[in-house]
């Protein structure tokens, strides 16, 4: 909107510095941002820096030839100068901000980003939990920050494929299907020893009883695992959907690791880096050199026992993501993934595909809080602490909220006790409360027979407060904030953003009165901000999935 008018007027002064000789073309790569610090203006470009360091010029003077031009060209601003070493500042007019409004207010639920992602198509792999047990606290940090990186390429114009990975197969499920098995036949009477770091959670008694209620003693006699794992992740995915569904989180495509083997791919890419010389066999294991790719050591892709590591067929899958055509693969991973990534990374390069296709997401872990302390979790132990609880204790909205306060890669502790409070303490509580209070204003308005405007500039102009510019500065942001959150795959800026909007938008309405009996026009304007802020608010809870109340 604004930045993007600023953007052009900037722009074309570039280009008609290029025509002067001011600086040569190859000075393009400059910004226009932000400035972090108030009173530095609006916006502000380092154009003149950098056309400087070509030149070899005095920023300064860079700096005054660019002012100049502006001077021609720039129509939206009270006040241009030149800031430090040659930053160039722009101060915005009030119309201008204000005349954002109404067309907030007119576009409504579409107000939002440019579809910049229109004909793209993006597959976004999270969650990928294998059917072991139920869903973590963990896996739920996974689950909404990729629910949310897809909502907001969705909002740009993206094609988004949702895609759940897992593994069907493999020692853990084997361990799964004795585990089962064990506390089949305990239940039936018969004494039988978990096996080596077997699953002890309540989950696994609670489908032992089920299975016991459909077969009866028919499997005391059975050693072959097959009906055990059938049954355990048959149930263990029932539940995982549960939570999901609870969560409003749906995908498109479940991809089962076992296609992989059972389709050929595995042995294709083992072929495939074997005919490339890239791999060789050592103590009986086949190694891949990823050495050759810039990582500090080779990795062993099939175990001297003729099992294939986790690389092997992460490298294959990426493979088939290749061949579906997709143009942007995005991985949520957690942190744990870390030293695989390379390595997976490499072995796609060494297949002829480009790797810069393929962004890869890591979050930290969460940590419980409760009294101040951490809620100790184990996923084997009965000390487990599911998503579902979770979700139980503080609901939906909460998780979802709470999960995108921090940055991924940032370790997040969830605070238990604040999360359950019904207070300004509560961040997400805050920010639905100033949504339900925007709605209450425009209920008062209605029930007193006045009309809120929407399309209708005519008091724009009365919004000249400074909290109204800010607001209205804030509220002309938000398509470019969502652009940049989809394309750095960071939906943590939208709930920041939020909360900063909330906040704003709080102490103004504890400051500034903005029903009044004796001034009609003045009535108007401001109930026509409410009306746009609520627009924002509510746009902003619904891309990251969270509800957006009428009343609390």
């Amino acid at each position: 909107m604004i930045k993007a008018r600023l953007q052009e007027i900037v722009d074309r002064c570039f280009q008609e510095g290029v025509k002067r000789e001011y600086w040569p073309q190859s000075a393009d790569d400059y910004a226009l941002e932000t400035p972090k610090r108030q009173g530095q203006g609006d916006f502000s470009t380092n154009l003149a820096l950098i056309a400087a360091g070509i030149k070899k010029k005095n920023p300064r003077e860079m700096a005054a030839k660019l002012t100049g031009l502006l001077a021609d060209y720039c129509d939206i601003t009270d006040k241009i100068e030149i800031a430090g070493p040659g930053f160039v500042n722009f101060f915005i007019r009030d119309a201008v901000w204000q005349d954002v409004l109404p067309g907030i207010c007119q576009q409504g639920e579409s107000f939002g980003p440019p579809k910049i992602g229109a004909g793209k198509r993006v597959l976004v792999e999270f969650v990928s939990a294998n059917p072991t047990g139920p869903l973590s606290v963990g896996h739920g940090r996974q689950a909404v920050l990729g629910d949310a990186i897809a909502r907001l390429l969705e909002a740009t114009g993206h094609e988004v494929t949702r895609e759940y990975y897992y593994n069907d197969a493999g020692r853990q499920m084997r361990v799964l299907a004795g585990s089962l098995r064990a506390r089949y036949l305990e239940l039936s009477g018969i004494p039988c020893e978990l096996p080596e770091d077997g699953y002890q959670g309540k989950y696994i008694y609670d489908i032992a009883r089920e299975l016991l209620d459909e077969q009866g003693d028919k499997l005391q006699g059975v050693d072959d695992l097959t009906p055990f794992q059938k049954k355990a992740e048959q149930a263990i995915f029932k539940d995982i959907n549960g939570t999901l569904q609870r969560m409003g989180i749906h995908f498109d495509n479940y991809y089962n690791e076992h296609t992989l083997y059972d389709d050929g791919h595995i042995d294709d890419v083992v072929a495939r880096l074997r005919d490339k010389g890239l791999v060789y066999e050592q103590d009986g294991a086949v190694w891949f050199k990823t050495s050759e790719f810039g990582l500090e050591k080779d990795r062993v892709i099939i175990k001297s026992t003729g099992e294939p590591t986790y690389r092997l067929p992460d490298i294959a899958y990426h493979r088939e993501k290749f061949r579906r055509g997709f143009d942007w693969m995005v991985d949520i991973f957690g942190s744990d993934h870390i030293a695989t990534v390379p390595d997976v990374m490499a072995g796609i390069t060494a297949l002829g595909l480009d790797a810069s296709k393929v962004t890869v997401v890591l979050h930290q872990f969460v940590t419980l809080m409760r009294d101040g302390h951490q809620v100790k979790m184990s996923t084997r132990k009965a000390t487990f602490v599911t998503l579902d609880d979770l979700l139980s204790e503080v609901g939906p909205d909460v998780v979802r909220f709470f999960f995108l306060m921090r940055k991924a890669d940032s370790q997040l502790d969830f605070d238990l006790d604040l999360a359950t409070q019904q207070s300004q303490e509560n961040p997400v509580y805050y920010v639905q409360y100033g949504h339900a209070r925007l709605t209450s204003i425009i209920r008062q308005a209605g029930e007193r027979g006045i009309d809120v405007p929407g399309r209708d500039n005519t008091h724009v102009s009365l919004l000249d407060q400074p909290e109204e510019i800010a607001l209205l500065r804030d509220m002309a942001s938000y398509p470019e904030l969502v652009k940049n959150a989809a394309l750095d795959l960071a939906p943590h800026r939208v709930v920041f953003y939020l909360q900063e909007l909330a906040a704003k938008f709080h102490s103004y309405y504890n400051k500034h009165r903005v029903i009044s009996e004796e001034d009609l026009e003045m009535t108007k304007a401001r109930l026509q901000l409410v009306r746009g802020i609520r627009i924002v608010l509510r746009n902003g809870l619904n891309l990251i999935g969270v509800d957006a109340p009428n009343s609390m």
